[in-house]
């Protein structure tokens, strides 16, 4: 006898951000994503590197405001951190180690898509939304000028950052190194 399984496979995609924070663009993506799979992983990228401009939360701390901004998303999400190695070449073997199995990912990154595509992995595009005002690096800046910022993130997570002062912590970190204030980020914001 086969089941409902065996007829239909099902198709589990990878999302990976340092979500750094998680906002409305990173929201809009997993929205996009959930379209075309059964269940969803995100990674949360650069889960060993905190308390720096670039980087101000933790990866818990990330973990949190993904799980909490995705708690009403319509198929099964699991949050996976995938800690920095720096080595390109076994890069997504590395992520592979670290999270459930997947069929398909999705990045808009050049040098991911081919370490993906170098693997056998498919990769779908990831389209940009509301770029102008959705991009990581200029809300840490928003953070840190005391701007309005709470309106590019989900609510939830405001609150998760307000929770541990994640805007008071990125203010003293600046205060500590002025030159990684003017950092610009990267595309993976």
């Amino acid at each position: 006898m086969w089941s409902l399984r065996t007829r239909w496979r099902m198709t589990r995609g990878f999302y990976i951000g340092r979500f750094q924070p998680f906002h409305d663009g990173h929201r809009a993506m997993v929205d996009h994503i959930v379209d075309d799979v059964d269940e969803l992983v995100l990674g949360i990228g650069s889960a060993d590197v905190s308390h720096t401009v670039r980087n101000p939360f933790t990866a818990g701390e990330r973990v949190m405001m993904v799980t909490k901004a995705l708690q009403d998303v319509d198929v099964p999400t699991y949050v996976v951190p995938i800690e920095d190695i720096d080595r390109n070449a076994v890069w997504v073997s590395h992520i592979e180690s670290m999270s459930p199995s997947f069929d398909v990912a999705y990045s808009n990154n050049p040098l991911v898509v081919q370490l993906f595509e170098e693997r056998g992995i498919e990769v779908r595009d990831s389209p940009m939304f509301d770029r102008d005002r959705l991009e990581g690096s200029d809300i840490r800046a928003r953070m840190l000028a005391d701007d309005t910022w709470t309106d590019r993130v989900p609510d939830v997570v405001a609150d998760v950052i307000d929770e541990f002062s994640g805007v008071q912590r990125l203010q003293t970190i600046a205060e500590d190194d002025v030159s990684e204030r003017w950092e610009t980020g990267d595309e993976d914001d």
